[in-house]
């Protein structure tokens, strides 16, 4: 099983890059950072104030400034970004990391940044197909000497991606919980996939995810699949019980004894990478101090 931080884009640059440097010193598999450019507004398209730094930018310093993990957005917001941009910026982070780079793209969600920035965020079934269509944009131009796509949104002619990737293959992973649209393009494109889980929830989409495989004739085990949880890793009981709560939400809450236990669930359940944000964990000291704690106490009995 592998195991991934997740820093949060409000966290100041100087802080992610030692967070993340620190956990490629000591071993962790990957790093991701998230696609947005302000705080949600849950209520609904007010933008909201806040540090939010820019995914595709953090990345690229992060590639040029760790050795080992592999690195990627989690997940870049389709409609942000014209496909060939896209396909273009993961090839050179892919030279700048050295053959790290992981490419995330969803559909896009967060309402407020979209309406602030003029970016339509169309109706499900819109921005599905346009999420499908970049996609094989996407994976022609960075494995095709040249890609020519006729769609309803995106058209390409005779177009280049050069330099390709250094990877022969740069993974496409593909985000996103819908059964009858998600997991249909991922069925078709990705080499990853990944969605928000408990380990019950998890078995249930990633028999889904083996089921849409089936019905194009693909092999599902080619598909790896990660997922993620809040984290709530203390030694202070009275600290936890704050935390404390119901089931049946993807969080792990409890000593390091405990979270081996649930950590262990998900593994049961076919994880093959647990992501873990640190939005939870406190200010850089102790997000440092509990990452360390969870490397060395629990992914340790997992790995």
């Amino acid at each position: 099983m592998r195991f991934s931080v997740w820093p949060g884009p409000d966290r100041p640059w100087a802080d992610t890059l030692r967070l993340v440097k620190e956990c490629d010193e000591a071993g962790w598999d990957g790093a991701w950072f998230a696609d947005h450019f302000m705080p949600n507004d849950a209520q609904g398209a007010t933008p909201l104030d806040g540090p939010t730094l820019e995914c595709w930018s953090v990345l690229a310093g992060l590639a040029a400034s760790t050795r080992r993990l592999r690195l990627g957005p989690l997940v870049s917001g389709n409609l942000y970004r014209h496909p060939a941009m896209v396909a273009n910026a993961a090839a050179t982070i892919d030279h700048i990391s050295g053959g790290r780079f992981v490419l995330g793209l969803g559909s896009g969600w967060q309402v407020n940044e979209h309406a602030a920035y003029g970016i339509d965020l169309l109706g499900v079934k819109d921005r599905m197909d346009h999420l499908e269509e970049s996609a094989e944009v996407i994976t022609s131009l960075l494995r095709e000497r040249r890609t020519s796509f006729e769609g309803r949104h995106y058209r390409i002619t005779d177009a280049p991606c050069d330099p390709k990737p250094v990877q022969d293959r740069l993974p496409l992973l593909i985000g996103g919980r819908g059964e009858q649209r998600t997991m249909r393009v991922a069925a078709r494109f990705a080499d990853e996939w990944n969605a928000w889980t408990t380990p019950e929830d998890f078995a249930a989409k990633s028999a889904v995810l083996d089921r849409r495989c089936e019905e194009i004739g693909r092999d599902p085990g080619e598909i790896r699949r990660s997922t993620q949880a809040m984290v709530f890793l203390s030694t202070d009981e009275k600290w936890l019980e704050r935390h404390r709560g119901p089931a049946g939400r993807p969080v792990l809450v409890g000593t390091p004894a405990e979270m081996v236990d649930q950590v262990g669930a998900y593994r049961d359940a076919g994880v093959d990478e647990l992501i873990v944000p640190d939005w939870t964990i406190g200010d850089a000291g102790r997000a440092s101090e509990t990452l360390a704690l969870f490397w060395s106490e629990v992914a340790a009995h997992l790995r």
